[in-house]
């Protein structure tokens, strides 16, 4: 206890090496290996959603790719930045402290923001993470890392995969049934790519109820695992540390249902 502290870039040489080595990853897979030989998994059904993470980047740092806006500040500690009549997108700007975050808007009317998007990939029998990975925040990336996590998941034979109606879309569908996977995603009031086929089973309504437990992972990592916005840069970082909440959640998971059980 009476040892000098290290100097601050140890840490700095340490989680570069955390981070090349996948260790959240690695983590993550242990904590979920641990759910699994306890029969606290399902190997069935499954739940997939994405929230929002909010990028440690000020709009002011959002400036055009081409640098054509580029003027002397009237404060370099804090100029004051004038938006007004200018249209801005991710296409067009970037932000010169995290030009990995991507600005996104939760829904009409509300303000566009800075975010990162993560993805969680979620077992219906008790609510477990059994996927995890953050991505740009794009109108389609939802769906595509969807995917992407639904191919990592082991399984021996077809299952369901619950989401809400943001997945209702034809290309999503129609990937989930090619890849032997029953698409339990909440119809859309016009223009649903799901049939009656799937929604007349009573697995059906049972996964509608347990996807919306997707929202306690997300409520927790926004309040207790302090993601709602990112104290990190870069994708790589912020999706490590991503990684790392979801396996805390986990571990705290599984510490309850086995309490619960005993």
């Amino acid at each position: 206890m009476d040892d000098p502290i290290w100097d601050p870039t140890t840490f700095t040489k340490n989680r570069d090496r955390l981070l090349s080595g996948e260790i959240a990853q690695l983590f993550f897979d242990k904590v979920l290996a641990q759910a699994r030989a306890q029969g606290l998994t399902s190997d069935e059904h499954f739940t997939v959603d994405g929230t929002l993470v909010e990028a440690w980047a000020s709009l002011k740092s959002f400036k055009r790719k081409d640098g054509s806006d580029k003027e002397p500040p009237d404060d370099p500690g804090n100029p004051t930045v004038n938006f007004h009549g200018e249209k801005r997108s991710s296409d067009t700007h970037q932000s010169t402290t995290d030009p990995d975050a991507r600005l996104y808007t939760k829904g009409s009317g509300q303000e566009a923001k800075l975010y990162f998007m993560g993805h969680v990939g979620m077992e219906n029998r008790n609510g477990l993470a059994v996927g995890a990975r953050l991505s740009q925040a794009t109108g389609r990336a939802e769906r595509e890392t969807a995917l992407e996590l639904l191919e990592e998941i082991p399984r021996r034979k077809q299952i369901t995969v619950g989401a809400d109606k943001g997945y209702d879309v034809a290309s999503f569908v129609d990937a989930l049934l090619g890849n032997d996977v029953t698409p339990h995603v909440a119809r859309k009031v016009r223009y649903s790519a799901i049939d009656s086929r799937t929604t007349r089973h009573e697995s059906y309504n049972v996964s509608q109820r347990k996807r919306k437990r997707v929202e306690e992972i997300f409520g927790w990592l926004k309040t207790v695992g302090m993601i709602r916005k990112t104290r990190h840069r870069g994708l790589p970082r912020v999706d490590w540390i991503f990684t790392f909440a979801l396996a805390a959640y986990n571990l705290v998971r599984i510490r309850n249902l086995v309490q619960a059980a005993a």
